[in-house]
C-alpha cells in the first residue's frame, strides 16, 4: 500500500480521536505528532506507520496512555494490522500556532526548543531570580536548597516546601527555581497559585474535562503551587492534589510548594495529604534582620536606578521589620516621591511620607484581649494569670512573651502595655521585652513559637 494511503488512515484516526477525547485533551497530546513515513516490521511481518514525537517524555506518555486506542482505531480503518512506531524528532510541527508553543502550562510545552526561543515563562515574574534574591542568615539554608533543586530537579530535595509569613519572599524563591529550570533546560514548568489550581479543577468538573486537568498537572516535569493553605476544607481538590503529588513523585518530577505556616498547623486537610507534605524538605523563612533589610533596600534602589542616602536606608530598616514586602513598598513610596517632586529624600520627609506605613506594619488592629487570650490558652493558663501578680516560672515566661508579641503586633507604647498587663510600670514591660530578645539569641526555636502564636492571633481576630 502506498504511503499516502497510510497517511490517510492516520489523519482519519486523528479526526476520530479528536471527537472522542475532546479538543483540550487532544490538543495537549496529539497536535505535536507528525506522520513521517510508512514502513515494514520484519520481525512481525506487519506494516507500520512511523510517527514523529517531539520528546522522549511526550513519546512515553502517548505510549502509556493512548497507544492501544490508536492501534485499535487505525487497524479498524485499515482492515489489517498496522504497527505504530514512534521516532523522537526534537521539534514541534511548523503549522502549530505560536500560542500553543509558548503556553507553559500545556502538557506539550516541555517539548525541546532552543533556549533562545523559549523566552520568559509567561506566568512567572522575570525579576524573581536568584540574582535578585538577597540571602542572609534568615534564608540562607532555604536559598541553598532552592539552588540545588534548580540545578538537578526531581533528584535533589524533592519534594520541597517553603513556609513563612506574608511578604517574606516565598513566591520569589519558588519562582527563582522555576525561572532557572525553564531558562536552562527543556523541562515543562508549571507555576500556579492555589486559587487558579482550584478554579481549573472546578472548571474541569463542570465541563467534564477532568482528563485534561489530570494530564496537565500529572505529566509535567516541574510543578510549583503557591499558598497551599488555601486548600483547607476543600476535600475534592485535596484528593486531586494527593494523586497528582503521587504521580509526579513516582515519576521523579520536581514538586515545590509554599505555605504561610508549618505543615503541622494546616487545618482541615486530609491526613494522607498531610503525610505527603511531611515528605517534603521543609524550610522556614524568617523576617530579615537589620543587616539584611539594609541590603534588600540597597539592592531594590539599585535595580530602580535610584540614589537613596544611607541614613534613609537605616531609618526605614529600623522602623520596618515585619517583612520584605513592606520594606520594598516603603522604599518605592520614597523613590516615587523623589521622581515626582524632584526633591532629595530627608529623614524628615521619610518620616512624614511613611507614617501610615509604620503604623500599619505594627498591626494596630489586633486587640490586646485577643493577644492575651491566645497566648494564655497556648500555655494552658488564663488571661488573669498573665495580668496578675503571680511570679511562678510557668507564668512569668508566657507573660513576658505576651508583652513582647503585643509590642510587635500593636502600636501600644510600653506604658499602655503595662496598663493592660495589670497596671505594671513601663520599665517592667521593657525588661520583659529585652528578656525575650535575649532568649531569641540563644534559642532559635523560640522564633518559630512566636511566629506560630502570631498566626493564631491573626486567625483568632478574624473570627470575632
Amino acid at each position: 500500500m502506498a504511503n499516502m494511503d497510510y497517511e490517510g488512515f492516520w489523519k482519519e484516526t486523528l479526526v476520530q480521536l479528536r471527537t472522542n477525547l475532546g479538543e483540550e485533551e487532544f490538543s495537549g497530546w496529539f497536535s505535536d505528532l507528525t506522520y513521517l513515513r510508512a514502513g515494514f516490521v520484519e520481525q512481525t511481518g506487519e506494516n507500520s506507520i512511523v510517527i514523529g514525537v517531539p520528546t522522549k517524555f511526550h513519546r512515553d506518555k502517548v505510549k502509556s496512555s493512548y497507544l492501544k486506542t490508536i492501534n485499535n482505531k487505525i487497524n479498524e480503518l485499515a482492515g489489517k494490522e498496522i504497527t505504530i512506531e514512534m521516532e523522537i524528532t526534537g521539534k514541534t510541527p511548523g503549522e502549530l500556532p505560536p500560542k500553543h508553543e509558548k503556553t507553559a502550562s500545556q502538557p506539550s510545552a516541555g517539548t525541546h526548543k532552543q533556549k533562545k526561543d523559549r523566552g520568559k515563562h509567561s506566568l512567572m515574574r522575570d525579576d524573581y531570580t536568584f540574582e535578585r534574591y538577597i540571602i542572609g542568615e534568615n534564608n540562607k539554608f532555604a536559598a541553598n536548597a532552592a539552588k540545588a533543586i534548580s540545578k538537578n530537579p526531581g533528584k535533589a530535595y524533592n519534594p520541597f516546601l517553603i513556609f513563612g509569613g506574608v511578604g517574606l519572599g516565598k513566591t520569589h524563591l519558588m519562582q527563582a527555581i522555576g525561572n532557572f529550570i525553564y531558562e536552562n533546560s527543556d523541562n515543562n514548568v508549571i507555576y500556579i497559585t492555589s486559587e487558579t489550581f482550584l478554579n481549573e479543577y472546578l472548571e474541569g468538573i463542570a465541563q467534564n474535562k477532568m482528563n485534561s486537568f489530570k494530564n496537565k498537572f500529572r505529566y509535567t516535569d516541574v510543578l510549583l503551587i503557591d499558598d497551599i493553605q488555601f486548600f483547607s476544607d476543600k476535600p475534592g481538590v485535596q484528593e486531586e492534589l494527593f494523586h497528582t503529588f503521587n504521580a509526579l513523585l513516582d515519576a521523579k518530577k520536581q514538586l515545590v510548594f509554599t505555605c504561610d505556616r508549618p505543615v503541622s498547623e494546616l487545618k482541615k486537610f486530609s491526613e494522607r495529604l498531610i503525610s505527603r507534605f511531611d515528605l517534603c524538605l521543609k524550610v522556614d523563612l524568617q523576617p530579615p534582620r537589620y543587616e539584611e533589610r539594609c541590603l534588600i533596600l540597597k539592592s531594590t534602589a539599585k535595580n530602580r536606578d535610584a540614589s537613596i542616602p544611607d541614613e534613609i536606608i537605616d531609618f526605614v530598616s529600623k522602623n520596618i521589620s515585619s517583612n520584605v514586602r513592606d520594606l520594598i513598598s516603603a522604599l518605592n513610596t520614597l523613590i516615587s516621591y523623589t521622581e515626582l517632586m524632584g526633591e532629595p529624600i530627608t529623614v524628615e520627609i521619610a518620616q512624614q511620607r511613611l507614617r501610615d506605613t509604620f503604623n500599619a506594619s505594627r498591626h494596630a488592629n489586633f486587640s490586646m484581649d485577643n493577644i492575651i487570650r491566645v497566648i494564655a490558652e497556648y500555655y494552658s493558663l488564663t488571661p488573669n494569670d498573665l495580668k496578675g501578680k503571680k511570679r511562678s516560672q510557668n507564668i512569668v515566661f508566657p507573660r513576658q512573651l505576651a508583652m513582647y508579641i503585643a509590642r510587635e503586633m500593636t502600636d501600644y507604647s510600653t506604658t499602655e502595655l503595662g496598663q493592660d498587663f495589670g497596671g505594671r510600670d513601663h520599665t517592667t514591660v521593657m525588661h520583659s521585652i529585652e528578656k525575650i530578645k535575649g532568649k531569641l539569641l540563644i534559642d532559635p526555636s523560640l522564633n518559630s513559637i512566636i511566629e506560630s502564636l502570631k498566626r493564631n492571633i491573626k486567625e483568632f481576630g478574624t473570627k470575632f
